[in-house]
């Protein structure tokens, strides 16, 4: 009998998902302070390297699940090989009106309009600097205010490059939101290219630069993602995680993730490898929610694999069982 599906599911889905969430940070730190390690996880055997940085495995937490970096030492006790933190934005926000988040367990999916809450990038800044564990690799996930007007949201995404520099291994930039109020439009072809140009200058002032990820959308068409490419490929950015949350849906408002994202999710994969010329690391984020759809991932040809939901409805062996079955 499977206890976290059978018998702790089903009482966690009873109460607030919020709740939840806040009540699982509390309990992985506590638990984490015992030392307790995934060792199974770290072999050296799962070890990978891509956009030049060493993954102690090919999976990671993706953004949203630790928004204010508060997760920093204890991850290591699920598994993960890497995490994005965020989405960071300059100035502190509590985001979107609750409730926000939805469970739809019938569906194996969630429905979330967080909004980018977040503690701003100063403290989420100087919880990374006490980092204990430096075994998991970092990446910030970074956004606008809220009430930044889009045509100067690229100096939000500069600042947070700027602040978190020295603190995390690679940036992304997240630009697919539904949640926050016009974001989108920082997919269009001049806005993007702004965007890009900004964030890589700030970028080169370093002695080294930092690996840039852009996280796209599953509501583009094939074609958008194929433009897409060429313009990422113009600003040396490194990879792209295909993908945020879908507002093909029919509930009132927020991103779908879950099991109903799965499928073109593996389409945009397949569409990003397909037209790989560039050699941009894959980075596969949307409806993994169990091990023959991770692993599935990695076939149709993703580099890294993200979770989320999955965590949520699989539990804490899930990313065990992933590596488990990982080729």
């Amino acid at each position: 009998m499977n206890f976290y599906k059978n018998i702790l599911r089903p009482i966690l889905f009873k109460f607030d998902p919020e709740f939840i969430h806040h009540l699982s940070v509390n309990s992985l730190n506590f638990i984490s302070k015992l030392g307790l390690v995934n060792q199974y996880c770290y072999q050296k055997k799962f070890e990978k390297t891509v956009m030049g940085i060493k993954f102690p495995n090919p999976i990671g937490l993706a953004a949203g699940f630790d928004k204010n970096a508060q997760l920093l030492d204890s991850l290591e006790l699920l598994g993960f090989g890497f995490m994005e933190v965020g989405t960071i934005t300059p100035k502190p926000q509590p985001g979107n009106p609750k409730p926000r988040i939805y469970r739809f367990p019938k569906d194996r999916s969630l429905i979330n309009s967080m909004g980018f809450n977040n503690d701003g990038v100063i403290r989420i800044n100087r919880r990374l600097e006490k980092r204990k564990s430096s075994n998991i690799v970092i990446g910030a996930n970074i956004g606008k205010n809220k009430f930044t007007e889009i045509n100067f949201a690229y100096k939000d995404y500069v600042l947070c490059i700027k602040e978190l520099y020295s603190n995390v291994d690679y940036f992304t930039l997240n630009i697919s939101s539904p949640n926050t109020f016009g974001l989108r439009t920082l997919l269009d072809i001049d806005p993007l290219r702004y965007l890009l140009d900004s964030v890589q200058n700030q970028n080169h002032q370093n002695s080294t630069t930092r690996p840039m990820v852009i996280k796209i959308s599953p509501d583009m068409s094939n074609e958008q993602i194929l433009g897409l490419l060429e313009i990422c490929k113009d600003y040396g950015i490194s990879g792209v995680i295909s993908n945020n949350t879908t507002i093909n849906h029919d509930y009132d408002k927020g991103g779908l993730s879950g099991d109903p994202l799965s499928n073109r999710s593996e389409e945009i994969l397949g569409i990003l490898k397909e037209s790989n010329r560039n050699n941009f690391t894959l980075i596969s984020s949307g409806g993994v929610m169990d091990t023959k759809i991770a692993n599935n991932r990695f076939e149709i040809g993703a580099d890294l694999v993200q979770i989320y939901t999955g965590l949520i409805y699989e539990g804490p062996l899930f990313v065990r069982k992933i590596m488990e079955k990982y080729n």
